[in-house]
This record gives C-alpha cells, sequence and structure tokens, in this order.
C-alpha cells in the first residue's frame, strides 16, 4: 500500500446526506475478486441512466470535476452494508481523500485499510468546502497528513483530528498484513521453536 503524507488535489462534491454503500458500488458489480477495475461503477446508478448514458446534473459527470483526487460530501458517508467493495471503487476512481462530517465506522476503518484518508469535519467547516468549490472552478486543497492540516491558495487553514495509530498507518503505508509483517523475525522464530517441538 502506497504511503499518504501530502496530497494537493481537486475536489469533487457529493452534496447527499447517508451516501450508502449500495449507491458507491451497487451490488451488481461485486462479482470481481480483485481490488482493480470497480471505479468505472462508482456511484454508477447516479452517473448513468438505464441506457448507459451520463447524467448530465451529476458532479462527477462535470467536466470541471474530472480528475479529482479528494471527494467531499456530507453526513453518515458509507452507511449501509459492510462491502470493502466501497473503498476499492473510491480508490480506484482515483480519490484518495474523502472529507465528511461523520462516517459509517466499518466504511471509515476500511479506508484506512485501502489508503485512504477520511477526515471529520464539522458541518459548518464541510458547508464551507462546498461553497468554495462551487465559486472557484479547478478548486484545490493541499491535505497535509503529518502535520493533519488542510489549506487552500485562498487563505483557508482547517486543523483536523486523527488517531494517531491509524495516522500512522497511512503515513507508513502500512495495511494488515503489512503491520504483521514488521514482526516477521518474531514469527519466524515462533515457527521454527514450534516446528523443533513438533518434531521431538
Amino acid at each position: 500500500m502506497e504511503s499518504f503524507t501530502k496530497l494537493t488535489g481537486l475536489v469533487a462534491p457529493v452534496d447527499r446526506v447517508n451516501v450508502d454503500t449500495d449507491a458507491i458500488i451497487p451490488k451488481q458489480f461485486l462479482k470481481r475478486i480483485e481490488r482493480t477495475g470497480f471505479g468505472q461503477f462508482l456511484f454508477f446508478e447516479w452517473r448513468f441512466d438505464e441506457q448507459g448514458n451520463n447524467i448530465p446534473g451529476f458532479s462527477l459527470n462535470q467536466p470541471r470535476y474530472q480528475g479529482a483526487s479528494i471527494l467531499i460530501s456530507r453526513a453518515n458517508f458509507g452507511c449501509g452494508s459492510s462491502r470493502e467493495h466501497a473503498p476499492w471503487a473510491i480508490m480506484d476512481y482515483g480519490f484518495k481523500c474523502v472529507i465528511a462530517p461523520s462516517f459509517a465506522d466499518i466504511f471509515y476503518n476500511n479506508c484506512f485499510k485501502n489508503g485512504i484518508l477520511p477526515i471529520k469535519l464539522s458541518e459548518e467547516q464541510v458547508e464551507e468546502l462546498f461553497q468554495r468549490t462551487a465559486a472557484h472552478e479547478g478548486y484545490q486543497l493541499n491535505v497535509d497528513l503529518e502535520n493533519k492540516t488542510i489549506t487552500d491558495s485562498e487563505g483557508l487553514h482547517i486543523d483536523f483530528d486523527l488517531d494517531e495509530h491509524r495516522r500512522q498507518f497511512l503515513l507508513q503505508g502500512l495495511d494488515d498484513i503489512g503491520l504483521t509483517l514488521q514482526h516477521e523475525d518474531k514469527i519466524a522464530a515462533y515457527e521454527q521453536k514450534h516446528a523443533s517441538h513438533l518434531s521431538a
């Protein structure tokens, strides 16, 4: 997993509350066994009509938001079923950071396991980001995980909180397997001792 330290990226809005995982990646696309390839199906039923044509009113179909790497949304983002495919789709589409007032717990945890930084801000701070994004085409944010700050070129400065354990996960590019492999020497020593005990 790639480490996350600093990100400067275009911001795209999804101005809805209670965005659930079935909206993020609909159930009919969960047949793949790889972690890749899900980005094309992100928000599928909001992006495309029944004929497969783009729905112009949806933000991610608008040219000004193409190539965005920071997603902003409203409260309770990632609610619903606990499918890990949701952060896979978000990451595969190109988003590395999601900002919202609150997240569903399982989705929030899954983000860290997949290299995505979910940031919780107040309703007022998120509203300000929505307003700035709407007012400035090509609006970008600078997300600094090392210092836990969000800034822009217009004087915005927001400090955000994050559990230190999770912060280190992203800074070091570790998932659960990577964390376990940090103790590979102790695991090998245990296995060797256990094997010799069985053969005795």
